[in-house]
């Protein structure tokens, strides 16, 4: 089990941010639009110059080589890019049980990427990363092109594999509903700082 930790980071307009999250522990994010969210998951993940240091348990980041980093510190934004013609070719190893929890059957493997809605791109994204087996998660919008219902499908699917394999993630969201629902701690970005907001349930 590790710890993402963040000392004295600065990135864009964002400063002197620190922050520990646990393994296991879910942390969201959240801001005005502009405000610097994504590009604090991106210099996280070493696709962002910046300030300060970033470890994962033992190993900071610039100690590492940037593939190596980024395949145990996993971003997925958004809308994430696909460079290959068919789903399973972006798949690290086969994932039939991840597919399945999220409306997919085994043929989707087969699937062009051409196919695909903003939905189901968002969804195997998310399939695509934790097929690499990452040591942390670093989500920006996980469910933004999904429906209500789906979305909280995939939220709760997200938090049982994230308690399976006790990633410490950062989870940028909007929806107040879900961030109650998934978050453990709640910081919103106030000017170039995090400051931490309370949970109501």
């Amino acid at each position: 089990m590790t710890d993402l930790t963040l000392d004295k980071v600065s990135a864009g307009t964002m400063e002197n941010v620190g922050l520990t999250v646990a393994a296991g522990e879910i942390v969201c994010l959240s801001g005005p639009s502009g405000a610097g969210k994504s590009r604090l998951l991106r210099a996280i993940a070493d696709l962002e110059p910046h300030g300060g240091t970033v470890r994962l348990g033992d190993m900071e980041q610039v100690s590492v080589p940037g593939h190596r980093w980024r395949r145990a510190v996993m971003m997925v934004p958004t809308e994430s890019a696909w460079w290959f013609g068919s789903v399973g070719e972006h798949l690290h190893k086969p994932m039939p049980e991840a597919l399945r929890a999220l409306g997919f059957n085994e043929d989707t493997t087969d699937w062009s990427i051409d196919r695909l809605s903003s939905g189901e791109r968002q969804r195997l994204a998310l399939v695509r990363a934790l097929s690499r087996e990452p040591q942390a998660l670093l989500l920006d919008e996980p469910t933004a092109n999904l429906d209500e219902k789906t979305s909280r499908h995939v939220e709760k699917w997200l938090q049982s594999v994230i308690r399976e394999h006790q990633c410490p993630v950062l989870w940028v969201a909007h929806d107040k509903e879900q961030i109650r629902r998934v978050a453990k701690r709640h910081f919103h970005i106030e000017g170039s700082q995090l400051v931490e907001r309370e949970l109501r349930g």
